[in-house]
């Protein structure tokens, strides 16, 4: 799937809003930490799962929407980064295309932006919560394991906050998200620090994540 930004022309705009993007393989906790984030934030939640599968049951489009679940998505986060939101992207963003594309999308609005790996790296565990998963979109197919794996996610060739979830809380990766972004000074203005969580997380500061076990 390839997905490029909906307008070529680069428009420059009085800064605005931040742009939170987050990706990772399904399973990795993506979505969970994304959700939070943009509760902590009152932040615009645009999740692409949800676009692609309103399109399918819309009977308009059906089976592999290609591009434009995307195409929706960068269209409506530059709508919403133009009224000063800070806007949450979740979606595996596999491609180095789909990662310019929101890049793009913040240049033009003369966005700061934030972009979040989400890894898992225990295969085992990875592939326990893969199975274990319940359906949260009306309709939506969730990917086996198999799937998962053998999906096309290139390596990230960009800086980026990259925190792998293996072993720890929900509340314990809230907490050592929040210490990269504050770290780093990623924390977009006008929005406040996330709460503190007790719990802790093991992370990688960059960098390539391990390659996934293809053996379960």
């Amino acid at each position: 799937m390839t997905a490029t930004s909906p307008n070529p022309e680069e428009r420059v705009h009085e800064s605005k809003g931040a742009l939170i993007v987050f990706g990772g393989l399904p399973g990795t906790g993506k979505t969970t930490l994304a959700r939070a984030v943009a509760e902590t934030h009152s932040a615009t939640y645009l999740r692409i799962d949800t676009i692609e599968q309103t399109l399918r049951c819309s009977g308009t489009l059906a089976g592999d929407v290609g591009p434009a679940g995307y195409l929706i998505a960068y269209a409506l986060a530059e709508s919403n980064l133009l009224l000063g939101r800070t806007v949450i992207a979740d979606s595996v963003n596999p491609l180095a295309v789909t990662r310019e594309a929101w890049r793009r999308v913040a240049a033009r609005t003369s966005s700061a932006i934030v972009e979040i790996e989400i890894i898992c790296s225990d295969a085992a565990e990875h592939r326990r919560r893969v199975e274990t998963r319940s359906v949260d979109v009306a309709g939506l197919d969730l990917p086996s394991w198999e799937d998962v794996i053998k999906r096309d996610y290139e390596p990230w060739d960009c800086p980026r906050i990259v925190l792998d979830t293996a072993g720890c809380t929900i509340p314990g990766a809230l907490e050592e998200l929040q210490k990269r972004m504050n770290g780093s000074g990623l924390v977009p203005r006008g929005s406040r620090s996330m709460p503190e969580a007790a719990g802790s997380a093991s992370t990688r500061r960059g960098g390539r994540p391990r390659r996934r076990s293809r053996t379960g």
